[in-house]
This record gives C-alpha cells, structure tokens and sequence, in this order.
C-alpha cells in the first residue's frame, strides 16, 4: 500500500441559493443551499507514505501546511480510521481562494474521496460525509457524489436533486476574498434578537433554470454589498436587467448564467455593454454533468 495513490479533480461549487439562519448556542449559524458543482477545479494527488506527512501547493507555499484545509481532511481521516500513517498530497490551484467557490473545501473533499478509494477498509458514503461535516459546511457536499444537492444544518443534511442541463457560467472575482468568519459577522450585526426564518427550499425550486433564477437568494449579498462596491456594481446589473447574477457563498465571487432571466425581458439585445470592475477577473466555466472520479496511480 506504501507508495500508492490517487488523484482527482476538486470541483468548485456554487450556491445557487443560500439562506442563513440565526447563531445558535455553540457559535455557529444554520444554512440552507442549494449547491451545484463547476466544470472549474483544482488538481489534487495524494500518495501513501510510511510516516512522513507534507503538502505543496505553490499558491500557499508561504503558509503552514498544518493550516491547509486538505492536510488538515487526511490528518482527521487518518485519526478516525488509523489509517495511513502518512501521505504526501499535491495541490494545483485553479480555484480563486477567498472567493465563495469552496477552493479549500473541494481539496479537503477531495482528498477524502482519495483516501477512501484507497484504504483498506473504506467508510460508507454517510460516514465519510459525517467526517467531512467536521471540516466546513462545504465539505460534506463536495465528498459526496452528488453532482446537485439541497443541505441544511452546517451542510450535513443532503438531498440530492437532479442536475440542472449544463450551461455556460460566468465568474467575476474581485481582486479581494472575503473571509467567511467576517461575512458572517456582518450578517449578525445586521439582524436583531430572534428567530431569522425557518427552511423553506424544496427540490420543485431548482427543476429548470428559469425557477433557479426567480427565486435564487444569498443572505449575505445585503451585508456584502454596501462594504465592497465591486460585487455592488456586478448584482446592480442583475437587478437593473433581469439578468440571473448572484453572489457565491459569502463572496467575493459573483456569478451569472448567460442566458437566463429573472423576469420577462422585453429587448434583451437592447442592453448596455457589460462594465467589469477594475481588478476583476473573469473565468468562464460550465456547470458539472457528473463528479470527477478518483483515478488511481501506482
């Protein structure tokens, strides 16, 4: 077993809806999402070793490994299991960090799913995902092989919907991440004392694009937006034309599907031309068909 391994493609994900509920007693918030991964990934590989435990990725070279998110999904598999004792993982980034897109998540994910394909004795689809609820509210959803689901909770509770048909995605990342611990600090400085809502997403909601787009919400796009004018400018557009822009996660990145409105267009050729913020990168990506098997390496 020493010396084998496995690599994959960690998907991005999007939230195509995202409620937040109030802190509850143990300090964090309940959400519910509807998430749908991205053709857009990052490249992960993950070997086996006798003890030795190291992980590159040249974007985040300068920072402690034990701090990565993906050491940090072996270190906790390797607790729970006892297996491996150690592993050398490698991560190509192509997912923008800070940006809303789950970039740590789907590596941690990533190496989960590698892990399992791997060890001896495997854990089952729920155990693994109890696992991965440990690292981030992302996680569970991208350890799945879920291309599209619903999740409540901290992300531990899915319902798999059908995906919705491929189409082309448009990212616009600011040239600034927002911290998660940040944006939800704002989200609770904003509300006042008192129950915020109780679910209300139902699988009949994400059937077709069209009802996507009319009824697609981020909590988090009210206290995002006063703060940075950048992500302000992309959802004005959203709103001022009917075009289906929303914000991913708790930001920075803002997302927009050609193609489909929120309502009734009366001359969509008839629209101004699109005013990027300065700073502001675009990639251009589809939504998944499928999730990226684990391909195993000698």
């Amino acid at each position: 077993m020493i010396g084998r391994g496995g690599r994959t493609l960690a998907q991005a994900k999007i939230n195509l809806s995202l409620r937040v509920f109030e802190k509850e007693a143990n300090g964090y918030h309940s959400i519910e999402t509807a998430f749908l991964r991205l053709d857009l990934g990052d490249d992960v590989r993950l070997h086996i070793r006798a003890n030795a435990r190291s992980l590159r990725c040249g974007v985040m070279r300068d920072r402690p490994e034990e701090e990565n998110l993906a050491f940090r999904a072996a270190a906790v598999y390797s607790k729970e299991t006892g297996w491996p004792g150690g592993f050398e993982i490698v991560i190509k980034k192509r997912i923008p960090i800070g940006g809303g897109l789950g970039g740590g998540s789907a590596d941690a994910a990533a190496v989960l799913r590698i892990l399992n394909a791997l060890a001896p004795n495997p854990l089952k689809a729920a155990s693994l995902r109890e696992l991965a609820a440990r690292l981030g509210s992302d996680v569970p959803f991208l350890a799945s092989d879920f291309v599209m689901a619903l999740a409540w909770g901290r992300g531990e509770k899915l319902l798999q919907v059908a995906p919705l048909p491929p189409r082309d995605v448009q990212l616009f990342f600011p040239p600034f991440g927002i911290d998660t611990g940040e944006a939800y600090a704002l989200l609770d400085a904003s509300r006042g004392p008192g129950p915020q809502g109780v679910p209300e997403l139902t699988a009949e909601m994400f059937g077709d694009w069209d009802s996507v787009a009319r009824k697609s919400v981020n909590d988090f796009e009210a206290v995002v937006r006063p703060r940075w004018p950048a992500i302000d400018t992309l959802l004005a557009r959203g709103e001022r034309h009917g075009l289906f822009y929303r914000l991913s996660g708790s930001g920075s990145t803002v997302f927009k599907v050609p193609g489909i409105h929120t309502r009734l267009m009366e001359n969509p050729a008839a629209l101004p031309p699109q005013e990027i913020p300065e700073g502001t990168k675009v990639i251009v990506t589809r939504t998944a068909e499928s999730v990226v098997p684990v391909e195993l390496l000698d």
